[in-house]
């Protein structure tokens, strides 16, 4: 047999140069599988446990010191999107954690009773899963899975990108083993990449991309850039992106880019924002207050001040609770834990580049921290919130609370003979070769900051478009193209857009298609055929038989019902978009009807923070009823303040949201007032001591009659 050694660099991404021919019993400390997997994921740990319960030689190759990737490194509150599309390993993974947080002794911090979780992640009395947990108590599960089912796990060895990968001398060609930096070597039948980077898959010469496309790639809508859909996680308007005021001469302030934001739905090499997922507690004992990190850089945090003076009230960030007094904390709002455009160069770099960019992202988030809590610019209820809470001295231990696992959202995407994209997100299109189910929003982090047309510092790249049914997952789109590797597959790094990767790239998602990718992966071991060639009926009955959820049996919703057009409606209607927001960053498109492109909440949280002030202009001076838009369900508050600034004053109404509103099945009315032309008045809406969640969608002004 004649091998080959893919040649590798991030400057030559397409070189392929043959190394000196080796035969494979001469290679130096060479270990041999039926399946090897790089990269310890969610996705590597489930496709390992499948690939013993068929009765499979395996090895899992996880770069670092730690085990499960971000389902271990701090992610704790599950994006779901609909939890009966989680089925196999996966499910059995929420059902381990449900049983875990059964015992007395995983409450160490916080009586059982005492823990409530909330939004998507919420936990039923009647279920047998749970869906929110510690850093530490999903490591726990891992490593139990490991051990019972006796998969060898080997550390700290990184893939030689350069030459690593040796290949036969075919078409398509096989991968016959790789070599870790270290020189050791692993056989393998057949090879799993689990990484979130694709470095095996980018290292065997196989077609992918990073990046955007352009919406003319696929007829998609919601690809490349986006500034007309940049509406969340958003700056306040009017911010001077200049270090001095007024001076574009003093150059930008950090991080914007001064070559955005391009052309809309044109495709880029930007990449949507990483950031931490921090694990922090409240809880005195077990608290590490926030320090000022070395390398503290104030002028990085200028715009974060600013948007403060801009009009930001809002806290910024998700602080999701989790067992034991701990979150999972995300980003939120304009400035927050999102490193917005400084990862361009991480899909391709180095390991050496990769750690600078890590390490750059922590001191970003380590000194956002410490300036939220104490910087003396930041609105004292602000700092007074932030200052409580720590990290935790009983998670990532060696880094003081601090994890080495990045949120890498995006980097490489496979490109196989099957693309996944917005049209099998909204059910334009489904594949006949299920091997899961995806089920979460259109969701894409913010890309870039750039200066827009009137001189202000300005978010791009945040969308977030949901309201569809769960959709199959193309097993082609987990293996390379037909005249490419043989034996190769991909389960994180797949081929899919990037807005459609978006929606896909969930933790369970990752652990279903690892476990599917391992299944296959056996099946053309069995059959002695490339993946490409395996039976796909056979794969489907085994996936079916060890309960994945390969179609989707409920109501079929392609996206979110189009929204009543202000204009079309009478009187003056304002929508929520126009009004001037201080929080109310969370979208919503569950309950119809609604005016434009959906509603906003502000998520049950920050009480008296959250304001939305509507502007009333009116033609002709005279009486007006002002009506109230909102969707209305059992969750939401009884108690929503409206005050209303009228030419005699202004007056403060209460409503209840949870009664369907009268007029329209859309409106409610707050009262009738008095106007006069050529005055602006407002309309605000606030969540100060409301108990539930606060909808915001539009305002009416009808003429009085």
């Amino acid at each position: 047999m004649v091998l080959k050694a893919l040649m590798n660099s991030p400057q030559s991404a397409s070189l392929f140069v043959a190394a000196s021919l080796i035969a494979p019993s001469s290679m130096v400390g060479q270990e041999t599988y039926d399946l090897v997997i790089y990269g310890g994921t969610s996705a590597g740990v489930a496709a390992a446990v499948q690939a013993k319960r068929m009765n499979r030689s395996v090895v899992v190759i996880e770069p670092t010191k730690r085990l499960g990737g971000l389902t271990t490194g701090g992610l704790g509150q599950t994006d779901i999107g609909n939890k009966t599309a989680i089925g196999g390993i996966a499910r059995e993974f929420y059902q381990d954690i449900h049983h875990h947080y059964e015992q007395p002794t995983a409450w160490t911090w916080q009586k059982r009773e005492e823990y409530r979780s909330g939004g998507q992640s919420r936990t039923g009395t009647s279920e047998e899963a749970m869906w929110t947990f510690e850093p530490s108590a999903a490591l726990k599960i891992y490593n139990n899975w490991i051990h019972s089912n006796d998969i060898k796990v080997v550390y700290q060895e990184r893939l030689d990108r350069v030459s690593g990968v040796i290949v036969s001398d075919s078409k398509p060609w096989r991968i016959i083993s790789i070599r870790m930096e270290s020189g050791r070597v692993f056989k393998g039948r057949m090879f799993i990449d689990a990484t979130y980077e694709g470095d095996l898959m980018a290292a065997a010469r196989v077609s992918y991309t990073f990046g955007r496309e352009a919406n003319s790639q696929y007829g998609e809508t919601l690809n490349g850039v986006q500034t007309q859909h940049a509406r969340h996680h958003q700056l306040k308007p009017g911010i001077d992106p200049y270090v001095r005021p007024g001076q574009p001469s003093s150059g930008l302030l950090p991080h914007i880019d001064p070559n955005g934001p391009g052309e809309e739905g044109g495709a880029d090499r930007r990449i949507q924002a990483y950031c931490f997922r921090m694990c922090l507690t409240d809880h005195p004992a077990n608290r590490i207050p926030f320090q000022k990190p070395n390398g503290y850089n104030e002028l990085w945090y200028e715009l974060l001040i600013r948007n403060f003076s801009a009009g930001e009230t809002g806290a910024p960030w998700i602080n999701s609770e989790m067992p034991n007094r701990k979150t999972d904390t995300n980003n939120r709002l304009g400035f927050s834990t999102d490193f917005i455009g400084q990862n361009y160069a991480y899909p391709e770099a180095s390991y050496a580049e990769r750690e600078k960019i890590v390490a750059q992202h922590r001191l970003y988030q380590q000194g956002l921290m410490w300036t939220l809590a104490n910087h003396p610019r930041v609105p004292e209820h602000i700092r007074k919130e932030f200052s409580r809470w720590g990290m935790t001295k009983d998670e990532f231990v060696e880094g003081s609370g601090w994890q080495e696992q990045l949120y890498i959202r995006e980097a490489r995407r496979l490109v196989a003979d099957y693309v996944m994209t917005q049209h099998d997100c909204q059910g334009r299109r489904e594949v006949d070769d299920a091997i899961g189910l995806a089920a979460y929003t259109m969701d894409s982090h913010n890309q870039q900051r750039y200066v827009d047309a009137n001189g202000h510092a300005r978010n791009e790249g945040d969308v977030e478009v949901g309201g569809f049914s769960p959709y199959p997952i193309s097993y082609r789109s987990i293996i390379p193209k037909k005249q490419e590797c043989a034996n190769l597959l991909v389960p994180v790094c797949l081929s899919a857009s990037h807005i459609a990767f978006g929606s896909i790239r969930m933790e369970p998602v990752f652990m279903v298609l690892g476990q599917s990718a391992a299944t296959a992966a056996s099946l053309a071991i069995e059959g002695k055929v490339a993946v490409q060639e395996i039976s796909y009926t056979k794969l489907n009955e085994r996936l079916l038989a060890d309960k994945q959820v390969l179609k989707w049996t409920g109501p079929k919703k392609t996206g979110p019902r189009p929204g009543l057009e202000a204009k079309s409606l009478p009187g003056l209607v304002i929508d929520e978009e126009l009004a001037d927001l201080s929080g109310f960053s969370m979208s919503g498109h569950t309950v119809w009807p609604w005016v434009g492109a959906g509603y906003r909440h502000d998520g049950n949280s920050e009480k008296g923070h959250q304001i939305a002030r509507f502007p009333v202009n009116v033609k002709k001076t005279g009486r007006y009823e002002v009506r109230v838009a909102y969707s209305p369900h059992s969750n939401r508050a009884t108690n929503v303040p409206v005050t209303i600034v009228h030419s005699n004053g202004e007056e403060i109404v209460k409503i209840n949201q949870r009664k369907r509103p009268p007029i329209d099945q859309l409106f409610i009315s707050a009262g009738t007032f008095e106007f006069k032309s050529g005055t602006t008045y407002r309309v605000t809406v606030s969540n100060a001591g409301t108990d539930g969640y606060v909808i915001l969608d539009a305002i009416q002004i009808m003429p009085a009659k």
